[in-house]
């Protein structure tokens, strides 16, 4: 017998791309060693089995967009009033193992001291949800669509502040959001992926011929579509349009019912195919808050009727996670609940390259998200082979 072997029983296992009746995981230490019906396992001596009732399972959601929960805002990390942990902790209550802190643009040296102080944090480690690198949304970004980032802190490329930002960042920059109408935006693709960061194409007001560019130069991902770029239009072709019928472009869709109005979720869904969308929170510090006052780097804001707004009137993110916003994006898009499931695990593993995670597969990591039947209330999450969220023994 390993050191640590668990075997999990469940109602039920979305793995994610097919559902197991009676699903259950075998695992030892940080690793899934095996997962079928329950009667396919023995029950070995040494072997602790935990029988979950009414009880379902999942591969742990990977957030790949999110800028911050329980009061810690990746933006303002350097202030060190805010805690990485904090925003880890919340996340594994919601049934998260895997999350990608998101910056927002800002003066270029208080960038640098943020992405310096995050970057500690995550070296640090936290006990609950894995940030698995960095999102820097900006600052090589259009002022005309710059949502609740400052105009004042958005820049043209200049590869050089990117190379600073690049060396700040520690390795941990996965994914950076530009707009590719901007000069040298090329260039900014070819420096982002020498250095394996992902080029993101946002907060932009591209056209066909710009955006072409920049898919052929290895820009294969879109920061949370329709958001932040011009509407469909029958006879101007956008980034929007583009990224939209591009089969090399990989989508992000904020599904919270705020963002986006649920046709537009469901048009998604049926343009694109089922593994080049990946559902995002855009989540922000108020989430697992009460009351407050708030922010996303220096843009105020406060929540009304549960929506997140700076004072003029400007959506600041959402209030809601992935536990949630895959639900929602049943709904809307009438997906089955196992493409639904991939879109919110598997399909932004692929997107980020993280191949350890994202499906319930014998020497994948054991990251596992477990909820009621019924309710779809978070109860249990597994990060790493570790127990980090347990409701059903909290309350008992």
């Amino acid at each position: 017998m390993g050191k640590n072997r668990k075997l999990y029983i469940t109602d039920y296992c979305l793995a994610p791309h097919k559902r197991i009746d009676k699903g259950s995981i075998l695992c030892e230490d940080e690793k899934i060693l095996a997962l079928g019906g329950a009667s396919a396992f023995a029950r070995e001596e040494g072997l602790e089995v935990i029988e979950l009732d009414n009880i379902y399972c999942m591969p742990g959601f990977i957030d790949s967009h999110i800028h911050g929960a329980g009061g810690f805002d990746s933006s303002s990390a350097y202030t060190g009033k805010e805690q990485l942990e904090d925003m880890s902790s919340v996340l594994a209550r919601h049934g998260v193992t895997t999350f990608v802190p998101t910056v927002v643009s800002a003066p270029h040296a208080t960038m640098l001291k943020n992405l310096s102080a995050l970057t500690d944090m995550m070296k640090a480690g936290v006990s609950g949800a894995d940030p698995i690198g960095i999102h820097i949304e900006g600052p090589f970004i259009n002022t005309k669509k710059h949502g609740t980032q400052l105009p004042a802190d958005i820049k043209p490329v200049d590869l050089g502040v990117c190379r600073e930002l690049i060396k700040a960042g520690k390795s941990k920059i996965k994914k950076m959001t530009f707009a590719p109408e901007l000069d040298n935006a090329v260039k900014l693709i070819e420096l982002l992926l020498e250095n394996n960061i992902m080029p993101s194409m946002g907060h932009s007001v591209a056209g066909e011929e710009d955006t072409l560019k920049a898919i052929d130069a290895g820009a294969h991902y879109c920061t949370h579509l329709f958001n932040g770029m011009p509407p469909l239009h029958q006879r101007n072709i956008t980034l929007t349009t583009i990224a939209l019928t591009d089969s090399r472009v990989n989508v992000e869709l904020i599904t919270d019912g705020h963002h986006l109005n649920p046709l537009m979720i469901d048009l998604a869904c049926r343009c694109k195919p089922d593994s080049m969308v990946s559902g995002i929170s855009d989540a922000v510090m108020s989430v697992g808050m009460t009351k407050g006052k708030y922010h996303v780097g220096a843009a105020a804001f406060e929540i009304t009727n549960g929506i997140a707004q700076t004072a003029d009137g400007s959506l600041a993110g959402t209030t809601t996670l992935l536990d949630s916003g895959w639900h929602s994006l049943m709904t809307y898009s009438h997906m089955e609940a196992t493409k639904a499931a991939a879109c919110v695990t598997h399909n932004p593993a692929i997107a980020m390259g993280l191949e350890d995670r994202g499906i319930l597969l014998p020497e994948k990591r054991a990251d596992i998200a477990f909820f009621e039947c019924g309710t779809n209330r978070p109860v249990m999450t597994v990060c790493k082979g570790k127990i980090v969220f347990d409701l059903i023994n909290e309350k008992a």
